[in-house]
Parts: structure tokens; sequence; C-alpha cells
């Protein structure tokens, strides 16, 4: 295994050397050396092999495993290995010119060198948004699904001997011979690390000699290694360990629909008494440790039920297994996501809510009844298609091993309404931003003042959509994923990459944050500026600019307003009609690019707190740098109607035009375990009425309360922040003060 400094050297060394040749190559080389010094040792509780670090260099598809997309360099990392005691100055002088290479050579600095200058000025250079800024770049490839069922069905060998097939034709037909050559490479470093393990597996055995069931477990282990280096997979264990180690070198971070690629392995192990119920818990609890230990934060899905699986009766059975692994193993991933239609299996609907009863905040659900029209919908595709629709990240949609719907834009809503009301100046920083269309005191009609939002809005869209597009070009030039592309629709057959039209459809997503706020806000000034005229257009504009202080008064009408979550019919009226704006719009920017599907996704992780802290006050009360609302939920304690008004304007937002949003819920324990009849009821009629989804988190207001007084006491609390879980008192002070501040049912 390679320390860093070799590792850098070589891996720097290796790029180097195959600067020039065909990029597939490049990434077989450069991965092959990554996996020496990525893959790390088994620990000793561990039942499967495969824990995994993050790099100071490397390439990947993520920023959570790097700094950026593709090829990365972690300044950070970097510079720890710099202050620290194991190099000599020669070696450290070595990193440093490393370093400087990989500044220019890094993705992510290719990627932003290709933007027009007009949109360098309106995106920010850092890949974070923790300053003030209507929109921002992200780099990333974060939603390859891949075809699991065609791994378990071919093992390496015949993907191997698959990607020889095709070069064969390739040669014959003048196609890309070195992405298939570079497959077949990519094959031999996979086999080589499950070789690795294996004889890693067989010498820990050795050391097990006064526990013979371990050693035995090892023994069994290395076995199932060495055949998968090869062979195809013929019983649970290896099926499990094939998909995880080929997730980890293929840098994936979702994991699939595993009851229906793991549930006929798993019944035909039960049935042949190769394994029990109990061993195979221990190993499936095994990997979510394992999922866990990865630390993706927002990925991590194990997606289970739902319509459209083969052999469903054997699904369950994974699925319920899986439930069970969520329920006994406390940790915030893998994000279980359980897929419901009316005439499933309730023994997994009923299993759910008692895992979600106990506080795991797992498994997420989604309702298929819901949720495959409006993909069929939203991304024009056939029911079929639709029916193997996936969860990703926060809540984004995609099609399993057959579109890439990557969030690699960030748009503040909210902030682009400042920009718009202030006549494009950040009144809360001072400075330049966005469109100047004239100010709040310009607009002499609401029409006046929406129209000129619209536009603000529109500048920032259409910039975001030609990002991604740019985007793709750039990472499709770094390399093709080969790993991705081997087991993902149609790029083998077309004989493309991933990105490079391999992809049967390739699509992206942007996130947008505020959109409640938004709602609210302008419905607030058109009714008590324009319509009621009870705050004029100058005063509003002081009040907001001084937080309201000193205008209290007029704070108080503004909150007054009707607000979204009470199945109000004005202010749900207005924000159904921005919603179904914002969707179409975005939507439109596929005839600007060369995108099949451009779609905003309404989720959210902290970053409602994150924005918010760079946001001035708003016309919905809400004041200056606190959080905004949560996805598409109501604004935190503006929901005073009761949990049926609240669920009722949550299905009024149209889900047949955008690729997923988010709706977080927080319960009582009360109402969740001792009143589950009612609690069923409620959960029913929301979805029947049109809910797509529930993120739910039990808890108790006092357990929240004095797990932000005494946080060494609730290390075990587990809360839905967004589109993930986290150990509450793990959470920023503002993060967990949002979080406390959502209305408890």
């Amino acid at each position: 295994m390679l320390n860093a400094y070799e590792y850098i050297m070589e891996f720097t060394d290796t790029y180097k050397k195959y600067q020039n040749a065909p990029s597939a190559i490049r990434e077989a080389k450069c991965v092959e050396v990554q996996t020496r010094y990525w893959f790390q040792p088994m620990r000793e509780d561990d039942l499967l092999a495969g824990r995994f670090l993050i790099a100071e260099i490397g390439y990947c598809s993520e920023p959570l495993l790097g700094r950026s997309v593709s090829y990365f360099y972690d300044p950070q990392r970097i510079d720890a290995l710099l202050q620290s005691d194991l190099y000599t100055d020669a070696q450290k002088q070595d990193i440093r010119d490393a370093l400087e290479f990989w500044k220019g050579e890094e993705t992510r600095h290719k990627t932003r060198a290709r933007f027009p200058e007009y949109m360098k000025q309106a995106l920010p250079e850092d890949i974070y948004w923790e300053h003030s800024e209507v929109a921002f770049p992200l780099y990333r490839i974060v939603d390859a699904y891949m075809d699991y069922d065609k791994l378990m069905r071919l093992g390496l060998d015949g993907l191997k001997a698959e990607a020889a097939r095709y070069k064969e034709k390739a040669e014959k037909e003048g196609g890309d011979v070195a992405l298939f050559e570079a497959m077949m490479m990519a094959v031999d470093t996979l086999s080589a690390v499950f070789l690795r393990y294996a004889a890693e597996a067989r010498a820990a055995a050795q050391t097990f000699g006064s526990a013979p069931a371990k050693r035995e477990q090892r023994l069994k282990l290395a076995n199932a290694l060495e055949k998968m280096a090869h062979d195809a997979p013929s019983t649970f264990v290896e099926a499990m360990q094939l998909a995880w180690l080929y997730s980890l070198i293929s840098g994936v971070l979702n994991y699939g629909r595993m009851d229906v690629y793991l549930g006929d392995f798993y019944v035909n192990d039960l049935e042949s008494g190769r394994i029990t119920e109990e061993e195979a818990l221990a190993y499936t609890q095994s990997l979510w440790r394992l999922m866990a230990a990865r630390e993706t934060v927002f990925h991590s899905r194990v997606v289970i039920g739902g319509r459209g699986r083969r052999n469903e009766a054997n699904a369950d059975k994974f699925a319920l297994l899986a439930i069970e692994a969520s329920r006994t193993v406390i940790e915030i991933e893998p994000q279980l996501s359980l897929r419901f239609y009316h005439g499933q299996n309730p023994e997994l609907m009923d299993k759910a809510l008692t895992c979600i009863g106990e506080g795991r905040t797992f498994p997420m659900l989604y309702n298929d009844d819901v949720n495959i029209p409006s993909v069929e919908s939203a991304f024009e595709v056939s029911h079929e298609e639709a029916e193997d629709y996936m969860m990703f990240g926060c809540g984004e949609y995609v099609l399993n091993h057959r579109s890439i719907g990557s969030p690699n834009g960030i748009i503040n809503l909210l902030k682009a309404l400042e920009a718009t009301l202030y006549n494009g100046h950040d009144m809360l920083y001072d400075k330049d931003m966005g469109l100047k269309l004239g100010g709040l005191e310009d607009f002499e009609t609401f029409d006046e003042l929406y129209a000129a939002y619209k536009k603000q809005l529109t500048y920032y869209i259409e910039i975001l959509a030609q990002q991604e597009q740019i985007e793709y070009e750039v990472v499709a030039e770094a390399g093709p994923y080969l790993y991705m592309s081997m087991l993902f629709d149609d790029c083998m057959e077309r004989g493309k990459a991933l990105l490079n039209g391999g992809a049967h459809y390739l699509g992206g997503t942007l996130e947008t944050y505020g959109n409640v706020n938004v709602a609210n806000s302008l419905y607030a000034i058109k009714t008590v500026v324009y319509d009621q005229k009870r705050i004029d257009r100058a005063t509003l504009l002081k009040a907001m600019k001084a937080n309201f202080v000193g205008y209290e008064k007029e704070r108080k009408i503004l909150m007054d307003v009707e607000k979204y979550g009470n199945d109000l019919p004005g202010v749900d009226t207005f924000a159904q009609e921005f919603h179904n704006w914002l969707c179409d719009t975005v939507r439109s920017q596929r005839e600007r690019t060369n995108l099949h599907s451009y779609m905003i996704v309404i989720i959210n992780n902290e970053a409602n707190t994150i924005l918010g802290r760079f946001t001035g006050a708003s016309a919905d009360g809400r004041l200056a740098k606190e959080p905004m609302a949560n996805g598409n939920n109501p604004s935190s304690g503006t929901d005073t109607n009761g949990v049926t008004a609240m669920l009722n304007s949550l299905v009024k937002l149209d889900t047949h035009h955008h690729a997923g949003a988010v709706q977080n819920m927080k319960f009582s324990k009360d109402l969740f375990n001792n009143h589950r009849d009612i609690l069923k009821s409620l959960l029913a009629t929301y979805f029947d009425n049109g809910g797509a989804q529930a993120m739910i988190t039990v808890v108790s207001k006092d357990e929240l309360e004095q797990a932000m007084i005494h946080p060494e006491k609730y290390g075990h609390l587990m809360v839905r922040v967004g589109g993930f879980s986290a150990r509450f008192v793990t959470l920023a002070p503002d993060v967990q003060r949002e979080i406390a501040s959502r209305t408890l049912y």
C-alpha cells in the first residue's frame, strides 16, 4: 500500500505520462494507482471487505470524495501533509511542485476557464456557497445509478468479455477502440482489488486461532473474494460483496434497488440452508456500517419497494431485512428509501413506520402512485421507464441506469428577490448583484415588480443551464468514468462514454432555495403594499434594510398576511402560480442546450440555513440572516392551522414538471407510537391526495431543547435535516435552532 507521498508522486507521474493518451487509457492507468492508496484494510469486525479513504489528489465524480469533479486536488489535505513531520524537506518540495501542476490540470479549473466572461462575472469562483450571491455552480456528477443486475449476471470476467466484443466491433467500424481497451484494463484493476482483499482475509484468518468462528468467516470471505475477482456471484454474500466493491471503485454514491438485485440471492440461500436470517442480517448490518463509514452525507441511497420489481416476493424479503438493519444499526447512512403503492405488501409499510417511530428517520417514504406518472410527465418518458425512477442525494429523481440529472447549480430565489427590490444591489453587504431593472419604488404595479423579478431569475437560470452543459463537456473530455459507463444503458452499445453521448438521457437539475419565502414575500407585498396600501414602497425598503428595527409595526403587518402551509386559498394559489412558472422556465432551458431535460429540484440539506445567513430581511417578516423555509415546506412556525391544513398545502404544488421535492415532517413520539391508527390514516389521506413523499422525524420538543443544552447526553438523537439525516448534536447551532423551530405535530 502506498503512503501519501508515494501516492501523490506516482499518481501525478502517471497522469503526466498518459496526459496526451486517449482519456480512457489515462483514466484506467490513474485509477489503478489510486486503488493501491484509496482502498484500506478491513477492520476486525467487518464481515465484508471495502473501506475507502479520501485522498489529497485523484479522480472521482463527486467533491465528497475529493475537492471537485474528475481530476482534483485538495489544498487543505495537501497542506496538512506539508505541516506534518512525516516527510523530508525534499519530499515536501516535491508535493508543492505537484500541487502547482494540479492547479492547472484540475477539471474544475478547466471547466471555469471555458465559461464566457459574463458567466464568470455572474457565478462565484469558489465551489462552496458560504457567501452572498444569487447563484452558485457545483462541480460534480452525483446521480449515476448503475445496472447492478447486469453486474450480477455477468461478473467481472463476463463484463471484460463484453468489453472485448465491443472492442472488436469498434476496430471493424472505426469506433473508439481505446474506450473498450480501457474498460478491460479497469476490470483487471478491480479484480486485483478483490485478490488483495482475499489475501488479507486469509492472512487475518491465521490470527483468529482462538476464535474458530471468526477464522471460518474470514476463510469464507477469502473464498468469495477470490471467486468474485472473476466469476458471477452465486450466493447472497458474494453478490453483496461484488456490488459493494464495484460501487466504491466506480465512485457512485448510491446503491440502487438493492431488494431487486439481492432479493433472489437472499431467498435462494435461505431456502437452500446456505445462510440463516440471523447471518444475513449480520452481513447487511456490516454493509450498513461500511456505508456509514464512507460519510457521503447527502447520498448513500438504498432503494427498496415499489412497482416494477421482478420476483416481488423475494424482493420484499430483502426489503424487510434492510429495514431491520436500519432499525438496529444506529447510523445516519445509508439513506434507506421505501417506494410503495396501493396493493403492495403492507408488512413493508408497517415495519417502516415502526423503524421511523423508534427515531431512525428511515426509511423515507415515496409514493409510486404519484411519482411514476409525475416522472413520466416531467421526463417525457414511457410508463415503463418511469416505473424505474430513483431518488438520490437530497431527493432528486433520475431513471435507473438510464438518465443523468446531476444538480450542478444552486439559486437563492430570495436573494434574487432582494436584488430585484433594491435595483441590483445586495443591501445586506452593500455591493452590486444581479441585473439593474429598477427597484421597488420604480414599480408602480405589482405586475411590474413580478415581471422584473422573473426577468432577474431567468437571467440566472439561463446561465446555470449553460454552465451545466459546459461542465458535462469538460468532464467528458477529462475521462469517460469507465466503471459507470460499463453499467449504464446504451454506453457500450453506442460505443460512447457516459457523458459523451453514451447515456440514454443526459439531463441536469437546478437546486432552488427560498421558494416558499419568495411566495410568502411577494404575496405580502402584493397584499399590503399594492392592494391595501398599508405600507408604502419606500417604507418597506427601509424596514427590511433596518432588519425591522424601529419598524416592528410594519413587520407585524407583514407577518399577519396569509402564509403558505395553512390551506388558505390566497397565498397557496400564488405559491402554485410561482411554482408553475419556475418549473416551466427552468424546464424550457433544454431548448437552449443539448440537455434532454433541465428541471428544478426543491430539495434541501442545511442550505436553507446556510444561504439564509447571507440573505437580508424579507417581506414575509423573516429577519436578516435567519433560515429560509426547508424545501417546499412551510416556513418554520408559520403553519398554524394544524397538520391537515399543512399537508393540504403541500399537495397543491404540482409534481409533474420538476425532478423532486422534499416534504419534511416532524411528529411527536406520542402521536406516532401511541396513536398509530390516527397517524396511518393521516399519512394515507396525504398520499391519496397527491403527496409524493415524506421524510419524517419522530422526536419530542424537550429532547431537542435538552440536546442543545447538554449535547454530551444526546449523541444518539437523529433528525431529518432536509434531504439528509444527522446526529442533532453535530449540526451548527443555527441549523439546530431551525430544526427545533419547525412545527411539531
